[in-house]
């Protein structure tokens, strides 16, 4: 059976240092009077709580919503097992081609959500490179915050993780054209390997045997040489060689621009061609 544990929280004033006090003097005439048996059996403030064993481990509290795929509950960080949500500043279109912040709106959706049926229940799974708890949580009412993220387009399924688990979920999002659905995105996880390549890019700048540097080799993207760029206005243009302004136009793909190998595949896309 597992070990139950609660953690209680600190309360300013005087009040706050005297019921933990009390409390304890109270378990110890208790402990006289029962037994230690059966004070172990007694229930303590509630606070919150976190069931260990052998092979489980549950947290139970408030969660504090760090992004769309990340909560704290007490100071224990916890990444939602099998899914992954944009990250806090990635960019994706709607379906105007409007450039917004899904990974900001991923998270203030789960914040609501979590709110109106607390406290946030999470299963031990793993811990994750970054020595974070990896969980299935779920809602007090037994709603699955997995399956609810997915559902309603604010993450994806994580094959590599989950295995599948939420593709159905996925599948009507995706049909519904709801949340990330409504436009079009980069998967978080490959957004992330963008950044991190673009980072040590910018960091170390490499030469080839050609002479030529690896930033000026990054901006001739191979066959696909159709450059889709965002305006300030949030327009989607792309630009073919030959164009009057393609040799001056740069691809940031945190931005959510891109490369496209032809033409039909940049409209499919939602973006125009240049006018120039």
């Amino acid at each position: 059976m597992g070990k139950v544990v609660y953690f209680k929280q600190q309360k300013s004033g005087r009040a706050g240092g005297i019921v933990p006090i009390l409390a304890a003097m109270g378990i110890a005439g208790a402990a006289g009077y029962f037994g230690p048996g059966l004070v172990q059996q007694l229930p303590l403030p509630r606070a919150a709580q976190v069931v260990t064993s052998s092979t489980t481990e549950t947290i139970v509290g408030a969660a504090s919503v760090i992004d769309g795929d990340t909560i704290e509950i007490h100071g224990e960080r916890i990444r939602f097992n099998g899914i992954d949500a944009p990250e806090s500043a990635q960019l994706c279109s709607d379906s105007g081609g409007r450039m917004y912040r899904c990974g900001a709106q991923s998270a203030n959706a789960l914040s609501t959500w979590l709110a109106a049926s607390s406290p946030t229940s999470c299963s031990y799974v793993d811990r994750d490179q970054y020595g974070r708890f990896v969980g299935n949580c779920s809602r007090a009412d037994g709603a699955s915050v997995q399956r609810w993220l997915v559902r309603n387009g604010h993450a994806m399924d994580w094959p590599r993780y989950s295995s599948g688990a939420f593709s159905k979920e996925q599948a009507a999002a995706k049909a519904e054209k709801i949340g990330i659905w409504q436009g079009s995105f980069q998967a978080p996880w490959e957004w992330r390997a963008v950044q991190r390549q673009e980072m040590n890019s910018s960091m170390v700048p490499l030469v080839s045997s050609s002479g030529t540097s690896a930033a000026s080799a990054s901006d001739n993207s191979g066959a696909c040489d159709i450059k889709g760029n965002i305006s300030k206005g949030g327009e989607r243009i792309y630009h073919v060689p030959g164009q009057k302004w393609y040799s001056r136009t740069k691809i940031t793909t945190s931005k959510g621009e891109r490369w496209f190998c032809s033409e039909q595949e940049a409209r499919a896309a939602g973006w125009r061609r240049a006018k120039q």
